[in-house]
């Protein structure tokens, strides 16, 4: 078990005494209030008002003892959920601008810190891309991509300063390998494997990890939600908490990246070392 895991589960709150310590934002300006360093660990979840998110919720608060702020679109589900596992909701709508800085700075006054941010948040749109309108461009890159970035932006100063910190992104595998008629999701997904590849080169040292969660097909609503149901028989869908069990399994090993189930990392393998063979597959089963 990692330290960073091994710490969450072993320390309990502890009061600061004399009065909550201020820390300043690392834009400069605005404090936030402290945290003593052996309280709970603190971890800021995404998308958690429905699948991956809210089942990693779960999983934290069933067995690591985390301090959990959730984040997510829909209020009554995210209150319904944080309710249950005692944790703190933080509504924000991550197709608008500036929704993830917005959020990193909530989170860090209302904790005072955040140890390990998770960001699960995606939605998709499904159809031949000239016909995708321009909305749902920017909305699908907005949550996808751009609000974790933000997000990422300014917690990271923090971590680096306390040289602890984890950053688990969830990705996709057609950020891997590209799919038909999810021209913009793929686009986006594939963007957010490359700044975990990249920011992990550049925290190397610094006591803060990056692990990247690449899911194939899981079965939540995100389907539903896109208007376009998954209609293939294969690969069939995996349930969320699979997907979350795997997250911690690769928290707690300090994995770069895992592939959920593991086949899924075998697309991406033979795109790169056999490109033509890739596509030429691709083309015929899709």
């Amino acid at each position: 078990m990692s330290h960073f895991l091994w710490s969450a589960q072993q320390s309990g709150p502890t009061a600061v005494r004399g009065g909550p310590r201020r820390i300043a934002d690392p834009r400069g300006g605005r404090e936030h209030p402290a945290v003593d360093p052996v309280a709970r660990r603190v971890a800021l979840i995404t998308g958690a008002s429905s699948g991956i998110g809210a089942a990693l919720a779960q999983r934290l608060a069933e067995q690591h003892g985390w301090r959990l702020l959730l984040s997510g679109r829909d209020r009554g589900q995210l209150k319904q959920i944080a309710d249950r596992l005692g944790a703190t909701p933080l509504h924000a709508d991550l197709a608008a601008a500036g929704s993830g800085e917005r959020l990193a700075l909530s989170a860090l006054g209302t904790a005072g810190r955040v140890d390990m941010v998770v960001a699960a948040a995606g939605i998709g749109w499904c159809g031949p891309f000239e016909s995708m309108p321009p909305a749902s461009i920017d909305r699908v890159i907005a949550v996808d991509l751009v609000a974790a970035i933000q997000l990422v932006r300014l917690l990271l100063p923090h971590m680096i300063a306390r040289r602890s910190g984890h950053v688990v992104l969830v990705g996709s595998v057609a950020g891997c390998a590209a799919v038909a008629r999810e021209a913009v999701y793929s686009a986006a997904k594939a963007g957010l494997s490359a700044f975990a590849e990249s920011l992990r080169f550049e925290l190397a040292g610094t006591g803060v990890r990056v692990t990247l969660v690449v899911p194939g097909v899981v079965d939540t609503r995100f389907f539903e939600r896109r208007g376009v149901p998954y209609m293939r028989t294969f690969p069939r869908p995996v349930p969320a908490v699979r997907v979350a069990d795997a997250t911690i399994g690769a928290i707690l090993r300090g994995r770069d990246e895992v592939y959920v189930p593991r086949w899924m990392g075998l697309p991406g393998r033979v795109r790169g070392a056999a490109p033509r063979l890739y596509r030429t597959l691709a083309a015929r089963f899709g």
